[in-house]
């Protein structure tokens, strides 16, 4: 069975909505495993406009900060404030409650172009 999740090689997954409403974009099950815990995430501001790959947020971890790229083109329409509140859940719940923000696509066929949950599983067994 197939998810709606696609991948990014800089570990960032994005869930495009059933409806066509704004994706849901977060990190991947390793990325926080490589982070350890995470202590502080800088969301993006809603309304702010990102190219793919552009930095959109950052996580800092007791290990590490690391940036958030943009999976694709698009607007910030909702960022999670319970994830700001407690960082914690991008450890606990990375592909759930822990999800980054959400993004209004401007060009959907971006999707089209990461990787799907098989093809990002054979990256991580490259690393």
């Amino acid at each position: 069975m197939s998810t709606p999740f696609r991948f990014t090689k800089d570990h960032e997954w994005i869930a495009p909505a059933a409806d066509g409403g704004p994706a849901t974009v977060g990190i991947t099950v390793h990325a926080q495993d490589a982070l350890g815990d995470v202590v502080f995430v800088d969301l993006p501001e809603v309304g702010k406009a990102f190219k793919q790959g552009e930095v959109a947020g950052v996580v800092e971890s007791v290990k590490a900060a690391a940036d958030l790229y943009m999976p694709v083109d698009g607007e910030v329409v909702e960022v999670n404030e319970a994830l700001r509140a407690d960082p914690a859940l991008a450890n606990s719940a990375p592909q759930g409650e822990g999800w980054f923000f959400k993004v209004r696509l401007s060009d959907a066929a971006q999707l089209d172009a990461l990787m799907d949950e098989a093809a990002y599983h054979e990256l991580l067994k490259g690393l």
